[in-house]
């Protein structure tokens, strides 16, 4: 199966040529992928070489021309390395860019902590307007970047990752879905999450939602899942655990409700390993997430 990122250069060169808006900012990662795009569209394909803080200043500057740019890098070269670049003349400037993200929290391993971001979804919650797609599988990926590119001119973030469910799901860019059905609590599992907490809670009764985009946070979704399996809810989100607490806590601010929040540990793993270990040290494999989900939810979990 190819991957998320597999993907991308594909479905931005076609909408290359369907869309004159649209036009491609990249940093030297990813520029073979748009060697033929290029060539049809010299003027609207811009690599600016190894320089992130000018990646998000020319995209800003593109949109301050009407364009919609798309701007692609690793993800801690696109939100955190350049994030003033992002807070201002993006967003001070209010203008809308697509940003497309590869190699998420741990993605590769090998190239150490600077090739990793598990902060950026938590990072991009300090600014405002910021739309936030996590895909779960390369379909969906698809989906969520044709409606990124299709949102006007809002600031959108895409975050790809190797790591992918079996299937697709659909997508609609701002609702949760629901996959299962309980009575003994919530579990909302983000993007390439979702595999791994349906075969830990395989057999207990709880009900799960799967969330691709998680800002806007679907408030009313979460609110309709408690009303009806109770207001016990865990959060697995493929990024820095505890990013969405807040807003799940927003969302059930007038009733009692507890929230937990997995993801990935604050603490810095030195070894490379792979993207498995990675996982399995961040207790977010399926063995390890039925133990803290099951010990959270207590009693009320039958199976």
């Amino acid at each position: 199966m190819d991957t998320m990122r597999d993907r991308f250069a594909p479905v931005v060169g076609r909408l290359l040529d369907e869309d004159p808006r649209v036009a491609v900012v990249l940093a030297e990662i990813g520029t073979d992928g748009f060697a033929e795009a290029r060539l049809r569209h010299p003027d609207r394909v811009i690599n600016v070489g190894i320089r992130e803080q000018l990646l998000v200043g020319a995209a800003a500057g593109l949109a301050l021309t009407g364009l919609r740019p798309v701007v692609h890098t690793f993800a801690s070269f696109l939100v955190e390395r350049p994030f003033e670049q992002v807070k201002l003349d993006l967003g001070h400037q209010d203008v809308g860019a697509v940003l497309v993200s590869a190699a998420a929290s741990f993605d590769w391993p090998a190239g150490g902590f600077t090739h990793m971001s598990p902060g950026d979804v938590a990072l991009l919650d300090t600014l405002d307007g910021w739309t936030v797609h996590v895909p779960g599988h390369p379909d969906e990926a698809e989906t969520l970047l044709r409606h990124a590119v299709a949102a006007g001119d809002d600031k959108v973030y895409v975050r790809l990752s190797v790591q992918s469910n079996a299937h697709g799901r659909p997508v609609d860019g701002a609702h949760f879905h629901t996959v299962r059905e309980g009575r003994s609590g919530v579990v909302v599992a983000v993007g390439p999450m979702l595999d791994a907490v349906l075969d830990a809670t395989e057999g207990l009764d709880v009900t799960v939602l799967y969330a691709a985009t998680v800002r806007p946070f679907d408030a009313a979704g979460l609110r309709r899942a408690a009303d009806a399996a109770g207001a016990d809810v865990v959060l697995v989100e493929p990024y820095l655990a505890g990013t969405s607490t807040a807003e799940a806590n927003d969302a059930l601010a007038d009733v009692p409700h507890r929230v937990l929040g997995l993801g990935v540990g604050r603490r810095e793993l030195r070894r490379y390993g792979g993207v498995d270990e990675h996982v399995a040290a961040h207790g977010l494999d399926a063995r390890a997430l039925r133990e803290r989900i099951g010990g959270f939810l207590g009693g009320g979990v039958s199976g």
